[in-house]
Formats: C-alpha cells, sequence, structure tokens
C-alpha cells in the first residue's frame, strides 16, 4: 500500500512516499522511512503524529493514501501568545 509521511522543520520539509505491507503502523512506517536520521537534532519519536491532521496513536494501523504527519513541538502555547500579541497592540 502507498501513504505518506510528512515533517516540516523550521528551515527544511519532508514528504516521503512509502510503499509498505498492510498492517503496517504508523510508528513502523516513521522507523522504516529513515526519517530520523535525517532531522536527528528533533526528538521525532516522542513527537506527536497525526493521519491527515487528526492526533493518532503511533499503533494505529494505516489504510492505503493515508498521510502520516508528524508535529513539532509548540515553541510557545497559542493562548500566550494571543495575550502577548494584545499586550502589544
Amino acid at each position: 500500500m502507498k501513504v505518506e509521511l510528512v515533517f516540516v522543520a523550521p528551515d527544511r520539509e519532508e514528504l516521503l512516499e512509502l510503499e509498505l505491507a498492510a498492517g503496517t503502523t504508523a510508528g513502523a512506517a516513521i522507523v522504516e522511512s529513515g526519517i530520523e536520521e535525517r532531522f536527528a537534532e528533533i526528538d521525532l519519536a516522542a513527537a506527536p503524529i497525526g493521519i491527515w491532521g487528526k492526533p493518532v496513536d503511533r499503533a494505529e494501523v494505516l489504510q492505503e493514501g493515508d498521510r502520516v504527519e508528524i508535529y513539532r513541538p509548540l515553541i510557545i502555547d497559542p493562548k500566550e501568545a494571543r495575550r502577548l500579541r494584545a499586550e502589544k497592540a
């Protein structure tokens, strides 16, 4: 089955098309992709993941056409960012 794996770092992005066996989990797809070696400076093993924008567990079994997304940790809480912008205004 074909799936996509996506990770966007501040300075670069990766979009990989993978051919995987049926029954492969999201976590196994990340390991098989080798993306963790490309972004060694970021702890991708602890990063949250999702499929098409919906957060999922790494044990989630993938389906044909899924897009696995690896999310970066937030730099600042969105509520805090809004509060800081409001103070400046």
